[in-house]
């Protein structure tokens, strides 16, 4: 059994175990049904970024490029022309913000590691993109609420990660592997969320969600 403690995300004390392999234990919370990681068994910081420097996500790739425009599409389609915009975390390659651009929105970029630019972080947006990023959050509760905080009243965040079926699925599941991987979310998780800080939130495919900021 591992010693549980508060969920990262809502705060409360009721976790349990969920799955366990070789490399780590994974425990969810009861109440918004967050699958995480206990803290001492995350990477340091170093080890983490090693394994991020091995991204080879080229601008020029269609394949990445299909694949960011799952989130990209859908978005678009809901902002106002011209929109200032945030990809935060945005990675060493930066194609999804390309492509907000290319559309004639302005978009900042943000990335702890590779674009560490904390002036973007004292001002709001009309939009923000969170793509294969929010499964990294060590705290979850921290993060979303200064996403919220960048964001305008009426704005747009959207992100892409990959959501939690349930335990047997999660036992096979490749998206559990990668060890920077800490934090497993399902449609409860952003349901919480969208109630918590008083969004809309729509679900699109398998692992895009838009939520829209409604003050």
């Amino acid at each position: 059994m591992t010693q549980h403690s508060a969920c990262p995300l809502c705060g409360e004390k009721n976790s349990s175990d969920f799955a366990q392999d070789k490399f780590r234990n994974y425990l969810r919370c009861q109440t918004c049904l967050l699958v995480f990681v206990p803290v001492h068994q995350h990477l340091d910081r170093l080890a983490e970024k090693k394994i991020y420097d091995l991204h080879q996500n080229t601008s020029n790739d269609p394949g990445y490029r299909s694949f960011l425009s799952r989130l990209a599409i859908p978005l678009l389609a809901k902002l106002a022309y011209p929109a200032h915009g945030l990809d935060f975390g945005c990675g060493p390659g930066p194609l999804l913000a390309e492509l907000f651009m290319e559309a004639g929105h302005q978009v900042d970029l943000y990335d702890p590691i590779y674009a560490n630019h904390p002036n973007y972080l004292r001002q709001q947006y009309d939009f923000i993109t969170c793509s294969e990023v929010v499964e990294h959050f060590r705290q979850p509760d921290v993060e979303f609420a200064n996403l919220f905080r960048l964001l305008k009243p009426l704005g747009y965040l959207g992100l892409m990660t990959k959501m939690v079926i349930d335990a047997a699925a999660f036992k096979h599941w490749h998206y559990k592997n990668d060890l920077t991987h800490i934090c497993f979310f399902s449609r409860p998780c952003f349901e919480y969320l969208a109630l918590h800080y008083h969004c809309g939130i729509e679900f699109i495919g398998a692992d895009v969600i838009i939520f829209k900021r409604l003050d």
